[in-house]
């Protein structure tokens, strides 16, 4: 659980070197190399940490467990084997450990095993075959349910990736980015971005499980439950469905049911504001995290659209807590907050302060119980 104030940090930058934590003396021949472990904490001091950035995941080999086949080949060539990297990567959904990143260019999902030290690409043939997923969402039961743009649908897999299902069609269906289901699995949430020339901006309700359409909310406007070019959404564990309206500059916030419940942002250049607000995810406190791809960062805000604080900024270079396009943002059952950059093609994580390095789905702390 994170236990963030309800008051806006003042943090006077994104990120902090926080000291030298060891420095290793090491003999080189006749020179000393020094060698130094940083930490990125945010907020930086004089205000408490929240989180720190922990690792990055770009390859199958950032989680994988590496074969001898593997290591006689870098050893032979200098390169990664068989690896494989992310090529676009969009949406990203996140349980117990294993983080399910969509990719346009690959036209699969990619699954990172991280305690189970495994890797699967999801969705490249048969009934199930994608052509550009985008949205994605896993429900407890390991259901993940994956918005594909161009097909036109919403596909179902397991959570070792096999087809299951899927539902709607070109009749309903016209730029399928975003989808989310309710904690109880029983309806998903479908974002139609529609597009410029159309007024079929839509959120679409259907029956999870037989993927019957229940109810349309919305068109292009502005206005309370409209929407403009809306891209992604989320469900948070007490069932309020959050959307960013990106070309309205918001987050708008509806109840289970549809019904229209809040709304907040405005367009600008303050830290609150947003310029292109595109991912959002909620954590376990009801706490909402919303990506801006313009700014280079997430914000987080608490369940009365409050800011809490921000993570990340803008940069050239794919250092951690850079991002030149961030996309697809999650937290998982601990805390953790994972967020996907397409330019540097790579996934950040962030791990909240109140939890160890070993600890969590993430750090194998499940699977040592289980052995135990």
């Amino acid at each position: 659980m994170l236990h963030l104030p309800h008051k806006i940090i003042k943090s006077r930058g994104n990120f902090f070197l926080l000291g030298l934590v060891t420095i290793l003396l090491v003999g080189c021949s006749s020179e000393s190399v020094k060698r130094a472990e940083f930490v990125l904490a945010y907020p930086p001091p004089p205000d408490t940490a929240r989180f720190y950035f922990e690792r990055t995941i770009r390859s199958s080999f950032d989680v994988k467990e590496i074969t001898g086949a593997d290591k006689l080949k870098i050893f032979a060539t200098g390169t990664l084997g068989t690896a494989q990297g992310l090529g676009k990567p969009y949406g990203i959904a996140v349980r117990k450990g294993r983080i399910y990143v969509t990719d346009t260019v690959k036209r699969a999902v990619l699954m990172f095993d991280v305690p189970g030290k495994d890797f699967k690409v999801i969705g490249t043939e048969g009934p199930g075959a994608l052509s550009k997923p985008i949205g994605i969402d896993i429900t407890k039961d390991g259901e993940i349910f994956v918005a594909d743009n161009s097909a036109k649908r919403i596909v179902v897999f397991n959570e070792d990736g096999e087809f299951l299902r899927a539902f709607g069609n070109r009749s309903i269906l016209k730029r399928p980015s975003g989808v989310a289901v309710s904690p109880d699995g029983k309806r998903a949430y479908v974002i139609d971005t529609g597009g410029v020339t159309t007024q079929e901006h839509h959120l679409f309700i259907f029956n999870a499980k037989t993927g019957e359409l229940e109810k349309t909310i919305g068109t292009r406007g502005r206005k309370d439950g409209d929407f403009n070019l809306a891209l992604q959404i989320t469900v948070a564990d007490d069932g309020t469905v959050y959307v960013t309206d990106s070309g309205n500059f918001r987050v708008q916030a509806f109840n289970p049911d549809g019904s229209h419940k809040m709304s907040f942002g405005t367009v600008g250049r303050k830290i609150g504001n947003f310029a292109r607000p595109k991912g959002i995810a909620t954590d376990p406190d009801g706490n909402i995290y919303v990506v801006d791809s313009a700014f280079g960062n997430f914000q987080i805000f608490n369940d009365k659209s409050i800011l809490l604080m921000f993570i990340g900024q803008r940069g050239r270079t794919p250092a951690p807590g850079q991002y030149m396009l961030p996309a697809g943002i999650s937290v998982d059952e601990d805390g953790r907050i994972y967020i996907v950059d397409q330019f540097f093609r790579k996934i950040d994580i962030y791990r909240p302060a109140h939890l160890e390095k070993n600890d969590g789905y993430l750090g194998g702390e499940h699977l040592r119980k289980a052995n135990s």
